[in-house]
């Protein structure tokens, strides 16, 4: 009996064979640079074989510090076509924090845009010893590589490899942070799985031509990029967002999907109520990052006929979604979860709860990570085990479901402070202004912001007898602080409240300046 290979190809696979069926169709664009599939996969292939020449193995870190643009993307796949494992840098990070991530991951590799170059030279010795390789894209110093040059004279082909399903793919890094973020590892079947599920659910097709206007080290720009190229569709990408810059680009190239955060949202919004514009070929768009309120998610509808997704997640593989048909009457809810995910919600003793009864939000199936790179620790307390032995993964989240089955968040367990669709933690924040003299204590929690969703804003508990101003300590904080971590305001007070085992309660600290907005 005759017999024929049956194993599902992982996506380097999957990309190779749409350069050799949809050669000629565009596969990414961004300005006046088009790459159809056969150039796309012909660029991915030779830095996939210049970086083996270089020494860099299957299963190897490479750190991408580059903004948007045809080089970041090559840089991407190619390390996936490679079997490495890339490891996609916030460029919003302070420096501390950037070092932290190359040397957490091991990183072997590090390719940089030519704007990204003049920090990591700065950065000099610090840099981790490991760091063999270092690849520029543009006109290469002493010590680097030229990302032409490395890929000069390689072969086009996708590279040999035996991939296991297990083998990393890439790590994201989800928070901008002074202090160290947990890596959060994806395997090459894990993101195949994860681009399936999520292709189904946020309607993508092989007509599909995505704009990204993110920074592509975001794991909401991967949900976009996987999706598309899974398909066969095509990537447009903005080096950055301008909403009527962004409207135009929806017009131009007859964009049918898109990804961005609520803030982003809100500016497509106000240009397409000033002036207007065409936006008849979305056929699918999501948001996600923070929660879309409900004035926003109706004005989303009145401007744009496809309506909206809203999707609540974690990188590390929880999922809902709120499909545009059932919004009405359910405007607060996050929808359901994603097809061939479970979600529960437990107390604080581990039991399972019923319907609308708020709680911690666990999940389990194929799109959790396998782990926390290098935190097991980390890795065990994300674990939680039921009354059946069966694990789930806790998402630090509060909610509860209803009836028919829809999720509503409640609160965030960890006061992680959602900006702009990037994660921000308060505590290391506050591990920054606690080293200033005239600081006896401080609490940092986030309020509103009309540019961000929400901002930080630091209350702070001044040493007695201390004369710095508010404007001083926040000029201060902010000058060692990552962009996207910087305060909106440094308020003095006289004590913090607390409970009585001594916890800041950053609850009432957030409901007594809850009327306070920034911009």
């Amino acid at each position: 009996m005759t017999t024929f290979d049956s194993s599902a190809p992982l996506l380097p696979e999957i990309l190779a064979l749409h350069g050799k069926w949809r050669a000629a169709k565009d596969a990414v664009i961004c300005g006046a640079q088009r790459w159809n599939w056969a150039e796309f996969c012909a660029a991915n292939h030779r830095f996939a074989h210049g970086l083996a020449a270089h020494g860099v193995q299957p299963g190897d870190r490479v750190a991408v510090v580059m903004s948007n643009g045809l080089p970041m993307l090559q840089a991407l796949y190619g390390i996936m076509a490679a079997g490495a494992c890339s490891v996609p840098i916030n460029l919003s990070v302070s420096d501390p924090a950037l070092l932290g991530m190359l040397e957490d991951s091991g990183a072997v590799a590090v390719v940089v845009t030519p704007d990204q170059l003049q920090r990591l030279l700065a950065l000099g010795d610090a840099l981790p010893a490991q760091l063999q390789l270092k690849v520029v894209t543009g006109d290469a110093p002493e010590d680097w590589t030229a990302m032409e040059a490395l890929c000069a004279g390689q072969p086009e082909h996708l590279p040999p490899l035996q991939l296991a399903d297990d083998a990393p793919l890439n790590i994201i890094y989800s928070s901008g942070t002074t202090g160290l973020p947990k890596g959060i590892l994806h395997t090459q079947r894990g993101r195949r799985d994860w681009a399936y599920d999520l292709a189904v659910s946020l309607r993508y097709h092989g007509a599909a031509r995505t704009l990204l206007t993110i920074g592509l080290y975001s794991n909401i720009s991967w949900v976009s990029m996987l999706c598309t190229l899974l398909a066969g569709g095509t990537l447009v990408v903005s080096p950055r967002f301008d909403a009527a810059e962004s409207i135009d680009i929806i017009a131009r190239e007859r964009i049918t999907h898109t990804s961005m955060v609520p803030i982003q949202y809100q500016r497509l919004v106000e240009v397409l109520k000033t002036r207007g514009g065409d936006v008849s070929s979305m056929h699918a768009m999501m948001s996600c990052g923070s929660p879309l309120h409900e004035g926003l998610k109706r004005d989303i509808f009145d401007c744009f006929p496809c309506g909206i997704i809203e999707l609540y997640g974690l990188t590390e593989g929880i999922i809902t979604t709120l499909e545009p048909e059932e919004a009405e009457g359910r405007w607060a809810s996050v929808g359901r979860p994603l097809q061939g995910t479970d979600l529960c919600v437990v107390d604080d003793a581990g039991q399972v709860l019923d319907a609308n009864q708020s709680g911690e939000i666990v999940s389990r199936g194929r799109i959790s990570m396998p782990c926390y790179w290098g935190r097991e620790k980390a890795t065990a307390e994300a674990e939680f085990i039921d009354t059946q032995g069966v694990q789930w993964l806790r998402s630090g989240d509060i909610g509860y479901f209803d009836e028919q089955g829809y999720f509503y968040i409640v609160d965030r367990k960890k006061d992680m402070i959602l900006s702009g669709g990037q994660n921000i933690y308060p505590q290391d924040i506050e591990a920054v202004l606690v080293e200033h003299p005239a600081i006896d204590d401080v609490a940092v929690i986030g309020l509103a912001s009309r540019r961000w969703g929400e901002t930080p804003v630091a209350l702070v508990v001044p040493v007695p007898a201390a004369d710095e101003s508010a404007e001083a300590l926040c000029a201060w904080a902010n000058g060692l602080l990552g962009k996207q971590q910087r305060l909106a305001e440094v308020i003095l007070v006289e004590e913090l409240p607390r409970n009585p085992n001594g916890k800041i309660l950053k609850r009432e600290l957030r409901a007594s300046y809850a009327e306070r907005r920034y911009e």
